[in-house]
């Protein structure tokens, strides 16, 4: 049987081999925890904090707190409820957008029943939030506005920076959950006026069960939140628990391998993207590609096949690994909710499929990849016809 070609990375990356064989040590010979006061824990603990370092450069962060988490789940939930429970003096208001992945419209819903007012803003066709729409609906109490940075369905980018000048103006702060875009794109939580951010190993070939989230420390957008794991006041207080440690190794050298390939990938693998993609809409006439085709990360691509039902499409393909939408709510059969507040229909939003590549495409795959997935398309067009 054919080795499986995989396009599906934005729902979990492999472990680069370079990352595994960083970690490996830290299983065994240097398994002690970094929270002991003994010289070994302590030589790890400096090891940790200089991956927090790491990260901090990476964002090209002035200043600010790197927590460690279990993943962008976690961080998110930490974020989210840990500001608004902080600051609910302050006000009960926050916003996020409708196309926001399930972590942050889960755990506003729950904020909701804690008795928060939640808005959720529209997008437009292009998976694009109307900035001048922000505006008007900010409020004096409003907290907090969290935006996703890069969508995880289709790959759309938003502008951060004009988004938190008028959030900033208007005194509130500003939070992106950054998990499609971290490692994949420059960030620069200064100049694009982010406060709080998320995000995830297992997204840029670090393992799973490693994330974390970045906090400004500094006036006038100094971040504090309570706590919501308690138990030894690990992380500064904010997340108690042993740490992580050959996780947090891992993420170091996932940041130290995308440093120095960054721009290298994204062209390479924005070529392919653009080849697979263009297939598929020879192949299906009508098809079209979902939200803002100048304005997203070079990985993905969202396309709407018209008339083929994707859960079809998926289960017939043996050897080629795609979704038709966010890896957490996949046992969901609703349509895709990213898609919905784009202005799709249920039709449209039930035939879209999302094809999310990487670091270990090759050209082969790329190639058979699209031939298989075209001729299943063909064999599910003729079922209909017959």
């Amino acid at each position: 049987m054919q080795n499986p070609i995989y396009f599906d990375y934005n729902a979990t990356t492999p472990v680069d081999p370079k990352v595994l064989e960083a970690m490996l040590p830290y299983f065994t010979g240097n398994f002690e925890n970094a929270a002991s006061r003994h010289r070994s824990g302590g030589l790890l603990n400096k090891e940790v904090n200089a991956v927090r370092n790491e990260i901090l450069d990476f964002l090209h962060a002035k200043s600010g707190e790197i927590i460690f988490t279990s993943g962008a789940t976690e961080a998110i939930n930490l974020a989210l409820t840990g500001f608004a429970e902080q600051n609910k003096e302050k006000g009960k208001h926050i916003i996020t957008v409708q196309t926001e992945h399930p972590a942050i419209l889960d755990t506003c819903k729950y904020l909701e029943s804690k008795g928060f007012d939640i808005t959720y803003l529209p997008v437009g066709r292009n998976g694009l939030i109307n900035p001048q729409e922000l505006k008007l609906t900010l409020r004096e109490d409003t907290l907090l506005v969290s935006v996703m940075l890069v969508n995880n369905e289709t790959g759309v980018i938003q502008d951060l920076k004009s988004l938190s000048d008028i959030v900033h103006e208007h005194g509130a702060y500003f939070m992106t959950d950054a998990t499609q875009a971290f490692a994949k794109i420059d960030i620069n939580v200064d100049e694009s006026g982010i406060d709080i951010l998320t995000f995830s190993g297992h997204k840029f070939y670090a393992p799973k069960g490693i994330g974390g989230l970045y906090i400004r420390n500094k006036r006038p957008f100094k971040v504090k939140l309570n706590a919501l794991q308690h138990g030894g006041g690990h992380e500064n207080g904010y997340r108690s628990g042993t740490l992580n440690v050959p996780g947090i190794v891992g993420i170091g050298k996932a940041i130290e391998i995308a440093s120095q390939n960054m721009n290298e990938e994204a062209i390479r693998i924005g070529k392919f993207r653009d080849r697979l993609e263009q297939s598929i809409l020879n192949a299906v006439e009508g098809s079209f590609v979902n939200g803002n085709i100048e304005n997203r990360i070079y990985n993905t691509t969202n396309i709407c096949l018209k008339t083929i039902d994707a859960d079809a499409l998926i289960a017939g393909l043996d050897t080629v690994m795609i979704s038709n939408g966010s890896a957490c709510s996949s046992t969901k059969i609703e349509p895709s909710h990213v898609l919905t507040a784009m202005g799709l229909n249920e039709k449209e939003a039930y035939a879209s499929i999302r094809l999310s590549i990487g670091r270990f495409t090759t050209d082969e795959d790329i190639q058979k990849g699209s031939e298989i997935i075209i001729k299943e398309i063909n064999k599910i067009r003729d079922n209909m016809i017959a």
